[in-house]
């Protein structure tokens, strides 16, 4: 589940990313913006369904006992990301559902609005999936580089534990 949501999360961003430089209203943007929510969606789906198992099987078993540091810091960093990956979908759905847009998957459905219009609270779920993402950029690029000084500087066989 790792590699396919990791797939997705970066997909999304960085459709995100580049429409955030599009003009608004145009067709390019607009097709781009409903393939990014539905990935969004297609994420809080996969991560409602990735924490109870977490919960139930536990984390991947270190092949070596790190240092309590790293130990710590991958705890925390996995904190971090798990909560972005609940937060990005929810403000993002949050911020549609608010201003009453479509909420399409791949355009096969929409999910149902639960929200009432509600413009403030859309701008607010608007700043933090804006600025959600760029913590989930700053995560990313930290974990990343975990995994290269993993690979590289320590050459354990940390890629092996992400399912």
């Amino acid at each position: 589940m790792h590699w396919t949501m990791a797939l997705i999360i970066i997909c999304a961003l960085g459709l995100g990313l580049y429409c955030s430089y599009l003009t608004r209203g145009s067709p390019e943007r607009q097709f781009l913006l409903e393939i990014h929510k539905s990935l969004g969606m297609t994420a809080m789906v996969l991560i409602v369904l990735r924490i109870p198992l977490r919960a139930v099987y536990g984390e991947p078993k270190w092949q070596a006992t790190p240092s309590t540091p790293v130990r710590i810091g991958a705890h925390a960093a996995h904190m971090v990301l798990y909560a972005l990956m609940v937060l990005m979908p929810l403000s993002g759905y949050i911020t549609s559902a608010s201003a009453g847009r479509s909420l399409p998957w791949f355009w096969l459905f929409q999910w149902p609005n639960l929200m009432p219009a509600d413009r403030a609270l859309g701008r607010l779920a608007s700043t933090i999936h804006e600025y959600g993402a760029y913590a989930f950029f700053a995560i990313l690029g930290l974990h990343l580089a975990a995994v290269a000084w993993h690979r590289l500087i320590k050459k354990d066989e940390v890629l092996s534990r992400m399912t």
